[in-house]
């Protein structure tokens, strides 16, 4: 009973996360569009008012002038839209369905005892300081390099680095899918933490000194922006470690550190061709390509890479397929743990003939397609026993 509880809270959480997440980085997205789209407008009246740039845009039938003040309007309007609830729904449904996924079955889903065998406790509190002590580091770099000349480049540099340290050392101590999404998890943390501790407040402190007609100090208009930039190339890297424990070819890589390393900044370089190419637009910087080529290159060097060992060949056509007596032994040494009488994850049980054929569609996409039971392969299944299956489901699971 409790396995379908968790189960249900797993799904609600997973649904409520998207949502929240399309919010955050759909206003993300469109922000980082808006500021590098905005022209200087041509009506005096406007630029007299304060207003430094504005946009011209079609949308559902209708169009729309966005515009931006240099500092701020002469009049701070009462009812202000703030944007951070979608930030902190985000941040709040994904730690939610991190706890359920991950933390409450730490022993199966977080750790991997062929690479550390410790107790649930420990493998908890480790993984929770993956999320503190990154966004410390991150914090730091930007605030001792921040504002430094080339700052933007040392901070990127330092940041890349602290990543790929998080990444090699998650994947060394935890399960491979585990290690992914809590990278993801690091950074989106960090990302939350730049809106509640610098962006918001910044922003809180420029309205309230305009109401109280005092002068602004332009440091928090400065910090807001700097974090939000570094947010949107977190984006795309983190989005990659959030779906990639959807395909298990990428973490069970035997360097999978350097798997999820590699697509992430594949990611961000990417990213940052969108956001230039906004500029390009209206000659402000050179066309942002080699950025897009970089990045793709670096996803299909990372496919070439990754490809398959050629497989030996297949057993003859003719050949008898496998018996159920065949594939229930297979499954009594790897998938019992999990599946038996005693416990039955998923509720899924598979202690008998009768019980593996009602279930052989899932037995073939969980062990034989996908690849992602056993899970973390604690029970060594090897890829002739997936082939067995394979061959006995194709067969006509009989």
């Amino acid at each position: 009973m409790e396995a379908y509880f968790l189960d249900w809270a797993n799904l609600l959480l997973r649904w409520v996360h998207v949502i929240t997440a399309i919010a955050w980085v759909g206003s993300s997205f469109y922000f980082v569009f808006l500021d590098s789209s905005l022209v200087k407008p041509a009506s005096k009246e406007l630029q007299d008012l304060g207003v430094g740039g504005e946009l011209w845009a079609v949308h559902g039938g209708g169009f729309y002038n966005p515009q931006k003040y240099a500092v701020a309007p002469r009049v701070v309007p009462e009812n202000l839209h703030w944007f951070y609830w979608e930030s902190y729904s985000t941040w709040l449904s994904g730690f939610a369905l991190f706890t359920v996924s991950y933390l409450w079955s730490a022993g199966t889903y977080l750790i991997d005892k062929s690479l550390m065998d410790w107790s649930t406790g420990a493998a908890v509190a480790v993984a929770l300081g993956f999320l503190v002590v990154f966004w410390i580091l991150y914090d730091g770099i930007c605030l001792v390099f921040g504002r430094r000349r080339h700052g933007d480049a040392i901070v990127g540099g330092l940041i890349f680095l602290v990543v790929c340290a998080a990444a090699w050392l998650a994947c060394h101590w935890f399960a491979g899918r585990a290690a992914f999404l809590l990278v993801g998890a690091m950074i989106a943390t960090t990302m939350s933490a730049n809106v509640f501790f610098w962006i918001i407040p910044g922003q809180r402190t420029t309205v309230k000194a305009l109401r109280e007609g005092r002068p602004v100090d332009p440091v928090h208009g400065i910090r807001a922006k700097q974090r939000s930039v570094h947010n949107t190339y977190f984006t795309l890297p983190v989005l990659f470690a959030m779906l990639s424990n959807h395909y298990s070819f990428t973490y069970t890589h035997p360097q999978n550190w350097l798997v999820l390393i590699l697509m992430m900044l594949a990611g961000a370089l990417i990213r940052q061709f969108f956001v230039m190419r906004h500029g390009f637009k209206l000659g402000r910087n050179a066309h942002p390509w080699p950025y897009a080529l970089v990045g793709v290159a670096v996803i299909l060097g990372v496919i070439a890479w990754m490809r398959p060992a050629p497989q030996p060949a297949a057993a003859p056509a003719s050949a008898a397929p496998p018996t159920a007596a065949e594939v229930q032994a297979v499954v009594t040494q790897r998938c019992l743990m999990c599946h038996g009488a005693e416990v039955q994850m998923k509720n899924v049980r598979l202690d008998s003939p009768e019980l593996v054929r009602q279930h052989a569609q899932a037995i073939y996409q969980q062990v034989v397609v996908a690849r992602l039971m056993p899970m973390n392969n604690a029970t060594q299944i090897t890829d002739a026993e997936r082939d067995l299956i394979g061959r006995w489901f194709r067969a006509g699971a009989r």
